[in-house]
């Protein structure tokens, strides 16, 4: 079996796939392979990745990838999987959303003018100047109604009597099956690869080009990223996972891969790394072995967060986690700080105590201490730390050179127990650093 074809069975992304062995046969040499991507955000996340790495893992094979952007059909929206129709988005949305999609493709494809370069596509382009009437007589009339009412996204939709479906939804497979034809046409391409819910889509692109130009398409689907209890994965309850770091930092982005449950690591280094299989067979070994090493989900997180952020952004993830175990935080970014310290307890003091406040007070007033005596021995003993940096006087006052930017700093008391503290202007009731509101201490 062809080598590729192989690694992905092992990993398990062949879900679904049309007239397998005439594929396998096909990959014996150089295919352009597509994948489509809807523009609905600036920003591709987690539920991106499979798409990606699937085309990498052509690309680095040998194959030619291409990314169709869907500025036309995302016009529209997909029915697949989704219970109500979505929002219509605007011309200027979607191209501000494909600009930084293709920006952020660039760490995962060579778009370069090699043979196997990818390219970047929009639908867009090919159907703006579509007329209505043209495109019902020379696509329309090649897709019968009773293929597209078998469709499981089309039919889930009939069925509810609350919502149904319109016709513009009913649409959107129309526009992807041509988008199928027309890569064919143009760039001889002969390969579709979807997630699972996609193969309605893509087997009426296959469809469609038979009957309109009498080829023979293929495509395959892989497994949807969902966790083992069912959810999916990429969600948490504060949102979704993005690969922008303006939207999730590299901090969060390498906490979520680190969490994952040992029911779903495994599957994740399959899927999403391009690790080898003796190393990931060997760390499926360690899991059983020491669970609580967590090796299984530090090296997914720290492959997965290098390919989308960088050597630069791992090192950064890296440092800001290391934060919870003592490290000296002078020079990390107050943001991330306040990322990696957004659950421990916190207190508020007046702007105007800075200057006078003592680190004694500081303790009591963060509920570190329960009374000055006890701070006090906490300082004595070697106890006490201010952005984990550690204080032994006793007499220490806390000012403006200890905050962290412009108003947070971080205490700290023995190993493992800190607070968040905040000074803020009472006249304005300023913002807090973070969103989740904060007790207010007593001065």
């Amino acid at each position: 079996m062809n080598q590729l074809w192989e690694d992905l069975r092992w990993r398990g992304l062949i879900y679904q796939v049309t007239e397998e062995d005439a594929l396998v046969q096909l990959l014996e040499q150089p295919q352009s392979v597509y994948v489509g991507f809807d523009p609905t955000a600036d920003s591709l996340h987690v539920g991106s990745l499979l798409g990606l790495m699937m085309l990498r893992r052509f690309q680095a094979a040998g194959h030619r990838p291409i990314v169709v952007l869907g500025g036309a059909t995302g016009m529209i929206g997909d029915p697949s999987g989704k219970s109500e129709e979505r929002n219509l988005l605007d011309p200027e949305v979607l191209e501000k959303n494909t600009a930084a999609m293709q920006e952020q493709m660039r760490r995962f494809l060579d778009f370069s003018s090699s043979p196997r370069g990818a390219l970047l596509v929009n639908n867009y382009d090919w159907m703006k100047d579509f007329s209505f009437l043209s495109f019902l007589r020379d696509v329309g009339k090649h897709f019968p109604v009773n293929v597209m009412l078998a469709k499981d996204s089309v039919r889930s939709r009939l069925e509810k009597t609350d919502s149904g479906i319109s016709y513009t939804e009913f649409s959107y497979m129309l526009l992807q099956a041509y988008d199928f034809v027309y890569l064919y046409d143009h760039y001889g391409c002969r390969i579709q690869l979807g997630g699972s819910d996609q193969w309605g889509n893509i087997t009426a692109g296959i469809d469609l080009a038979r009957r309109m130009r009498h080829v023979t398409l293929y495509g395959a689907t892989w497994p949807l990223l969902v966790k083992a209890d069912g959810g999916k994965m990429g969600k948490t309850e504060s949102g979704t996972i993005w690969l922008s770091p303006h939207k999730t930092s590299p901090y969060l982005f390498y906490q979520y891969w680190y969490n994952v449950s040992d029911e779903d690591v495994g599957k994740c280094l399959r899927y999403l790394t391009e690790l080898p299989r003796e190393e990931i067979e060997a760390l499926d070994e360690a899991r059983r072995e020491a669970p609580h090493l967590r090796d299984s989900q530090r090296r997914l997180a720290e492959w997965l967060t290098q390919l989308v952020h960088g050597p630069e952004g791992l090192a950064e993830a890296q440092r800001a986690s290391r934060l919870l175990f003592g490290e000296e935080i002078a020079g990390v970014p107050e943001a991330t700080v306040l990322e990696v310290f957004a659950h421990v307890p916190g207190s508020r003091i007046p702007r105007s105590r800075l200057g006078s406040l003592t680190l004694v007070e500081a303790l009591v007033a963060s509920g570190l201490a329960n009374s000055r005596g006890e701070a006090r021995r906490a300082i004595e003993q070697g106890g006490a730390y201010i952005n984990n940096r550690r204080v032994t006087d006793i007499e220490k006052v806390i000012g403006p050179e200890d905050l962290l930017g412009s108003r947070c700093l971080v205490l700290r008391r023995g190993k493992k127990n800190y607070a968040l503290v905040e000074f803020v202007n009472q006249e304005t009731e300023d913002a807090s650093c973070r969103d989740a509101p904060l007790p207010t201490a007593q001065s």
